[in-house]
């Protein structure tokens, strides 16, 4: 069921700060053009950390009735609390959500115990599959294989995205916790690699900007052409790296800007991409053929 470039999707704002229905539907409507194979509704791309839970339930609402079952919709329902992220999911079940991604907990640092509570009392409490999301350089929080392993037995939880771009991880993943438990990549610098080692696709940043480009070379290394998948990803290695020229989703909601698609708010503290990154992001966009 979830397999392919799946997109961590932007948040639309209006200039006053407040959820963009409009071009968020738009957004939507671009990405089942341009052969997404699934999105991510409020992840931490689409700055879940500076919506309330009004709003993210709002926008995950909006992105499955746009869809319209026409591919899967995976909400974002990680918070470092976790009677919260069990609020949110419950909120997702409920507006028709196809699958969670919970992020570890960020902050706190919990021990590899807690964690395993953490991610089974969400699991207990929702019955959707869930999608472990491991990012120890934002979360200060790394969820260790031998974890993950314990929390694949739990029928529900399906699968892991890994961005930690350790690419060794996948091969441990895929022993341990067996052949369908789903492996996505979190770092589109890597990810190529990561589906030819074993991996099922990706949740990606740079499929905001080059959705079309992040499917065919997600298909291609599926399909075992490795020598198509790493031609295309070539294209695409200055954008994977520019679009963390500051700290996501700063780069990449400019770049979606600069396509017309949204305007370009973004809500404090976060900002508009500095000015001297401008020329740069713009000359990777153009080298990847977007823009």
């Amino acid at each position: 069921m979830f397999r392919g470039s799946m997109v961590a999707l932007v948040t639309p704002m209006q200039e006053n700060g407040q959820i963009d229905e409009g071009a968020l539907r738009r957004l939507v409507d671009w990405h089942l053009q341009n052969n997404t194979d699934a999105l991510v509704a409020v992840g931490t791309t689409g700055e879940s950390a500076t919506l309330n839970e009004t709003e993210h339930c709002q926008v995950i609402k909006i992105v499955v009735e746009q869809v319209a079952g026409r591919v899967p919709v995976i909400a974002g329902t990680g918070s470092n609390a976790t009677h919260e992220a069990i609020a949110l999911s419950q909120c997702a079940k409920k507006a028709g959500a196809d699958a969670l991604l919970l992020v570890t907990p960020y902050y706190n640092k919990p021990p590899q115990e807690g964690l395993y509570q953490h991610f089974k009392t969400i699991a207990q409490a929702v019955d959707l599959p869930q999608i472990l999301y491991n990012v120890p350089g934002r979360t200060a929080c790394d969820l260790q294989v031998e974890t993950v392993a314990r929390l694949a037995q739990i029928d529900n939880i399906i699968g892991i995205k890994d961005a930690t771009a350790d690419l060794s991880r996948v091969r441990q993943h895929r022993k341990l916790c067996g052949k369908n438990f789903g492996l996505y990549s979190g770092d589109d610098a890597t990810s190529c690699d990561f589906i030819q080692l074993g991996g099922d696709g990706m949740i990606s940043v740079t499929a905001n900007v080059a959705p079309q480009k992040m499917h065919d070379m997600c298909m291609a290394a599926l399909q075992g052409d490795y020598a198509r998948a790493q031609a295309i990803d070539d294209e695409l290695a200055r954008l994977h790296r520019d679009l963390f020229l500051q700290a996501n989703p700063i780069p990449v909601k400019w770049a979606v800007h600069q396509l017309g698609l949204i305007g370009a708010t973004l809500r404090l503290p976060l900002v508009t991409l500095a000015e001297n990154h401008h020329e740069q992001l713009k000359q990777a966009m153009q080298n990847a053929g977007v823009g």
